[in-house]
């Protein structure tokens, strides 16, 4: 036993994590594939699942009857056109949720995505095991699909930080707070810095007593039968884009004793259980002498470089966003003009004030649907591209506050 835990600890919680990249029609082997996940987690009885990508609410129903005896407490949280993805099972009783959906999540129009579909939110649900109150948060964040070139970096920037604020804001009466699931970003990037600094969150990797799996705790691997081998090129063993992190709050301390991930196939089977590896932490929860406020994080200074690097890469997407908003517009009114041009010319065959139409009937129609077809699509791409440029305005904003108060209390160190 380490020597932070020498006392015995007043519980263990084993919480088991994985994005199941379930996409009906689309996803390989998805049902034999929920069917194995079923049965690992019956035979195992973690005290808690966190899942994602679980598109299909009939995998969720297929899931909730086979694991009913194990998991008395479970929940699927909706949201966005096919869902968020995200559901839960618990040994013990969920006595409460709520799902908030990220202000930003993509483009509609990036169809071959389709992030922005799903409706990529975060999950909370509060449990209460042996008098203590645990938070707990599932989420899946906007994926990266070109590293060098990524579009979606401001996007998922603002998710983990909406994620950092949700956590602080609804955490306050917690003892204990656990966030598991797909954050699609590498350990160094600036978004996991800035929500593991501003939420005072700990990486179960890193904290790990022993750990068993994958080199480097990547849980997106080459030798994982369902990866793309060609995205993953840069990275011969893989990248770590699925977490559990966690803290103690009030008088109590948690540490992770020991996580394991699966290594490209599934314990005992001939193929993985997702594209993704598993996550499974063994936690333990003790109580130390001395209570401490909760959100009480000693401010590094390190985290001020942190919250003017994620400003940055908000600023650099809000004027993508602007220029997208002036050039949508603008051919929304252009092909307005074009409307009323026709609109003119029209009238004035009609009335005999100018000379028999110059273009046949049909191209003169052709021409006008085309016109209204591009008004209308200029028309919601101008009212989407103002929506991302007011929550990248007002996102920049509450950093900018919050970079303040961060100079403020070290200044006064």
């Amino acid at each position: 036993m380490p020597a932070a835990m020498e006392k015995e600890p007043l519980l263990q919680l084993r919480v088991f994590d994985l994005n199941c990249w379930a996409i009906r029609y689309l996803s390989k082997l998805r049902q034999e594939r929920v069917q194995m996940i079923a049965d690992t987690l019956s035979q195992e009885g973690y005290d808690l699942v966190l899942l994602q990508e679980v598109w299909s609410e009939t995998d969720y129903r297929t899931l909730k009857q086979r694991l009913s005896a194990c998991y008395p407490s479970s929940h699927y949280f909706r949201s966005g056109v096919i869902g968020s993805g995200l559901c839960v099972f618990s040994k013990y009783p969920i006595l409460d949720t709520f799902l908030y959906q990220y202000s930003l999540n993509g483009y509609p129009y990036m169809l071959q995505h389709g992030d922005w579909f799903c409706g990529k939110s975060v999950g909370l649900l509060v449990l209460k095991i042996q008098e203590i109150v645990f938070n707990i948060y599932v989420t899946h964040l906007h994926a990266e699909y070109c590293r060098e070139k990524d579009a979606y970096l401001p996007h998922r920037v603002v998710q983990a930080w909406e994620l950092g604020q949700f956590i602080q804001h609804t955490s306050k009466a917690a003892d204990v707070v656990l966030l598991g699931g797909d954050l699609n970003m590498h350990p160094e990037d600036v978004g996991i810095r800035l929500l593991r600094g501003w939420t005072g969150l700990r990486d179960s990797f890193t904290d790990a007593e022993r750990f068993e799996g994958c080199e480097d705790g990547c849980t997106l691997v080459p030798d994982n039968y369902f990866t793309n081998k060609k995205e993953l090129q840069p990275f011969p063993l893989g990248i770590r884009i699925d977490y559990i992190l966690y803290k103690g709050q009030s008088n109590f301390a948690v540490k992770c004793d020991r996580l394991v991930t699966t290594t490209g196939k599934a314990p005992g089977k001939s193929i993985p259980y997702s594209d993704h590896e598993a996550v499974i932490a063994t936690l333990y929860v003790k109580r130390h002498g001395e209570a401490k406020a909760p959100n009480s994080n000693t401010v590094e200074p390190a985290l001020v470089d942190i919250m003017n690097e994620a400003r940055t890469e908000v600023r650099v997407g809000l004027h993508a966003a602007q220029r997208q908003r002036y050039s949508s517009g603008r051919m929304a009114i252009l092909a307005l003009l074009l409307l009323l041009l026709q609109a003119v010319m029209g009238l004035s065959s009609l009335v005999g004030w100018a000379s028999p139409q110059p273009f046949p009937k049909f191209s003169f129609s052709v021409l006008g649907s085309l016109a209204v077809l591009v008004l209308l699509v200029s028309g919601v791409l101008h009212i989407f591209h103002a929506i991302e440029v007011k929550v990248l305005q007002g996102t920049e904003d509450q950093m900018r506050l919050a970079l303040q108060s961060l100079q403020d209390r070290l200044s006064t160190k």
